[in-house]
C-alpha cells in the first residue's frame, strides 16, 4: 500500500460489522470474525485492512475493473466533469453523455441509440419495457412474452429475476412477473441434460438453438416478442456457445419476428478479447445490447441500453399520441461522472492495446488451465473466451457429478490464503454451484497469469490431493 490508513482501522471494521449489509454474504460469522475491508488497489493488486496483498483475478469481485486500479486519468476526468456539471436529468443532454454515446456507437456497427441508466439490472429492464411497449404499439399487446435462457443471469430486480435462469437466486423472492418464458441452455459439456448426448460440435449447436424454436412454437409465435441471452453465459457456468448456435438463433428470431436482446453486462468492453463486445465474435445483429460493469471499470456508476435506429423510430411514429414515446426515466442515468469515466476507460483500452492483450493473455490462461486439467482429475471442463474463464469441478469425469460446494469454498479460501482472489458459483443453480471463475483485468501480464494458475494448482492439490 502507499501508506498507513489515516483512520483507526479497527473503528472502520467495527462500523462495517455494525452497519454494512454486504452483498451475497451470510453475516452470522461476522459475530465472531472480522469482515474483510479492501483498503486500496493498484494495477492488479488490492490490500485488505491487515495489509495483506492479493492479486485480484476477478476484477473487483464481479468482473468490473477491466483496466485495473489506480487510474489517475479516469479519476481526474471524473473530478473535472463533476465540478463543471455533476448531474442533470437525462431529459436533457450533457457533454460527456453525448461524446461517449458517439464513441460507443462507433464500436457497434448496426446500433445507433444510447439510453443511459443506473445499473445492469435496470438496463435490462429498459429493454424489457421497450419490447413490451412495442408489443402494444404494433401487435395489440399480444406479442408480449420474453424468452430467457436456463443458467443466464440478467439482474437482481423482480423483473430481471423473472427472466433469470439461475433458480437459487430466485428462491423465496417470488411470485415473479408473468410473460417470461425459459428456454434450455446450450452447454455442450452437459448436453445429456438436453437429450442431445448423441450430438457434438455444430450439430449440437444447431440442435440446442432448435430447442428455442420448440418453446416458441409451444407458446405461440404470435405471443413472443423478445429473446434475451448472454453472448457467453457468465455466473451460470462461463458457457461459450457451440458452433452453429448463434446463426440458428438469428434465423429463428427473424422467422418469427422476435427482437433479439444481448446482455453484455459482463462480456462488454473487451472482456472476451479481440472485439469490444462478446456478441461481435459470433456475427450477431442484435436489436438491443445492454452493458454496465466494464463500461467505466467501476470508476463511476454507468449502465446503458443500446438499440437500433429501427427500434428508436417506433417510439416517435405518432407525436399526437401522448403514449407514443418511451415514458421512462432513470434518475442516475443523468450523472455525468459515468460517461466521463467511460470515455477515459475506452481511451486506455485503445491506447494500451488491451483488446489484444486480453486475447493473448486469455490464450495463455486457457493453456495453463488445460494443463491443470491433465494433472487434476477433479477438473471436468475448462471453458471461456478471452479473460473470462471457468473450471467446472466434478467428482467423476464419466458421471460428471459436481463436487460439494464446501470443496469449492475450500479452493477459493486456499487461493485467498495464498494471495489470489478467485471467483466461484454463488447461489446460482441447485446442486450445480461447482465452478471456479476467473476474470482478471485486461492489463494482466504473463507472470500474473502464471501466478493465478499456479495458485489454483496448489489449492486443488491441497483440497483434493
Amino acid at each position: 500500500m502507499d501508506g498507513a490508513l489515516e483512520n483507526d482501522i479497527q473503528a472502520v471494521v467495527d462500523a462495517d460489522r455494525a452497519h454494512v449489509w454486504h452483498h451475497l454474504t451470510q453475516h452470522k460469522p461476522f459475530e465472531t470474525t472480522d469482515p474483510r475491508i479492501i483498503i486500496e488497489g493498484k494495477g492488479m493488486r488490492v490490500w485488505d485492512q491487515n495489509g495483506k496483498e492479493y492479486l485480484d483475478a476477478v476484477s473487483g469481485g464481479v468482473w468490473t475493473v477491466n483496466v485495473g486500479y489506480g487510474r489517475e486519468q479516469i479519476a481526474d476526468a471524473v473530478r473535472d466533469q463533476i465540478m463543471k456539471l455533476c448531474y442533470f436529468a437525462q431529459s436533457a443532454g450533457s457533454v460527456p453523455g453525448s461524446q461517449f454515446a458517439e464513441k460507443l456507437i462507433e464500436k457497434m456497427p448496426g446500433m445507433s441509440r444510447v439510453y443511459y441508466t443506473n445499473s445492469g439490472s435496470e438496463a435490462n429492464e429498459k429493454a424489457f419495457k421497450m419490447i413490451r411497449q412495442i408489443a402494444h404499439k404494433k401487435y395489440g399487446g399480444k406479442k408480449y412474452k420474453i424468452l430467457y435462457r436456463d443458467r443466464d443471469y440478467h439482474g437482481g430486480t423482480l423483473a430481471t429475476m423473472s427472466a433469470g435462469g439461475q433458480d437459487e437466486r430466485g428462491m423465496q423472492y417470488g411470485p415473479f412477473a408473468p410473460g417470461f418464458i425459459r428456454v434450455p441452455h446450450c452447454m455442450e459439456y452437459r448436453k445429456e441434460e438436453l437429450g442431445l448426448g448423441h450430438l457434438s460440435g455444430r450439430e449440437f449447436g444447431i440442435a440446442a438453438a432448435n430447442l428455442i424454436e420448440d418453446v416458441i412454437l409451444r407458446e405461440g409465435p404470435e405471443t413472443v416478442g423478445g429473446l434475451c441471452l448472454e453472448p457467453v453465459t457468465a455466473g451460470g457456468g462461463v458457457i461459450t456457445p457451440p458452433e452453429g448456435y448463434w446463426d440458428r438463433v438469428q434465423e429463428i428470431c427473424k422467422k418469427y419476428d422476435i427482437l433479439l436482446h444481448i446482455d453484455e453486462v459482463v462480456c462488454g468492453i473487451g472482456r472476451t478479447g479481440t472485439h469490444w463486445f462478446g456478441y461481435q465474435h459470433y456475427g450477431i445483429k442484435p436489436d438491443f445490447v445492454t452493458m454496465a460493469k466494464g463500461v467505466a471499470s467501476g470508476y463511476a456508476a454507468i449502465a446503458i441500453c443500446v438499440t437500433t435506429e429501427e427500434v428508436f423510430e417506433m417510439f416517435k411514429s405518432d407525436p399526437s399520441d401522448k403514449l407514443d414515446h418511451f415514458r421512462d426515466i432513470s434518475t442516475f442515468g443523468g450523472c455525468t461522472a459515468g460517461p466521463a469515466a467511460a470515455l477515459e476507460n475506452m481511451k486506455i483500452i485503445e491506447d494500451e492495446g488491451l483488446l489484444e492483450n486480453c486475447t493473448k493473455m486469455g490464450e495463455r490462461l486457457m493453456a495453463n488451465f488445460l494443463a491443470l486439467q491433465e494433472k487434476h482429475e477433479i477438473i471436468g471442463d475448462v471453458r471461456g473466451k478471452g479473460l473470462f474463464q471457468g473450471l467446472e469441478l466434478v467428482k467423476d469425469r464419466d458421471t460428471k457429478e459436481p463436487v460439494a460446494e464446501a470443496d469449492i469454498a475450500a479452493v477459493v479460501a486456499e487461493c485467498g490464503a495464498n494471495g489470489v482472489i478467485i471467483g466461484a458459483s454463488n447461489r446460482s443453480m441447485p446442486e450445480r454451484n461447482n465452478g471456479l471463475y476467473f476474470s482478471p483485468a485486461l492489463i494482466i501480464t504473463p507472470e500474473d497469469v502464471d501466478l493465478i494458475s499456479d495458485t489454483v494448482d496448489k489449492a486443488l492439490t491441497k483440497v483434493f490431493g
